[in-house]
């Protein structure tokens, strides 16, 4: 004879009874709770991650207008006749900056050293917006024999943004040809003779 086969009704939820024969009312609640916690925790992780995806795209969006600082410099000028000393000329001259970035910048600092030739700012300048120039005073240290054989002077400008960011930028300015090579030949080729 066969063995007899118990079935199993998985539909079929093991239930306390209570007096009246109702499912207890504990489970229920606690059922309950739990799927309206889980609810609950799915919409705070939405509104959390949805927050810090848009900082995380407004953070990238300012650091890379930020990041896209860029200057151009432009000897422009030469105050009066300098000094002369042991083949080395001394003089104050002006660098033309332009802001050629996205995001106002000031320019705290500009250095700059090369074969024969020292540059030095002696302020800084005023709020740069994109597109706008200002004149930076300099001290200019140039060996008369060398100065101007390379053509370019390597310079440092220190740069702050409007967020208060300072960033070091590097741009050669050209000097072959400059009004700082022309001011300069005058004084140098009258004091090499002697």
């Amino acid at each position: 004879m066969p063995a007899e086969r118990e079935v199993i009704d998985l539909d079929e939820h093991d239930r306390q009874s209570t007096g009246a024969g109702r499912a207890a009312p504990d489970r229920l609640r606690s059922r309950r709770k739990m799927s309206v916690g889980l609810v609950a925790a799915f919409v705070a992780g939405g509104v959390l991650g949805g927050l810090g995806v848009s900082e995380l795209r407004d953070s990238r969006e300012e650091r890379e207008r930020h990041a896209s600082v860029a200057l151009v410099a432009v000897p422009v000028s030469i105050a009066g006749e300098g000094s002369y000393v042991s083949g080395v000329l001394r003089m104050d001259g002006q660098l033309a900056v332009t802001n050629a970035g996205q995001a106002p910048i000031t320019v705290r600092t500009a250095t700059g050293q090369g074969p024969g030739a020292q540059v030095r700012d002696t302020g800084e300048s005023g709020l740069l917006r994109p597109g706008d120039t200002d004149l930076i005073d300099v001290e200019l240290r140039l060996e008369c024999a060398t100065a101007f054989e390379s053509g370019h002077l390597p310079m440092r400008f220190s740069v702050e943004t409007d967020d208060r960011q300072v960033i070091e930028i590097d741009y050669p300015v050209a000097l072959g040809g400059s009004v700082w090579q022309v001011r300069a030949e005058q004084p140098c080729a009258r004091t090499s003779g002697e």
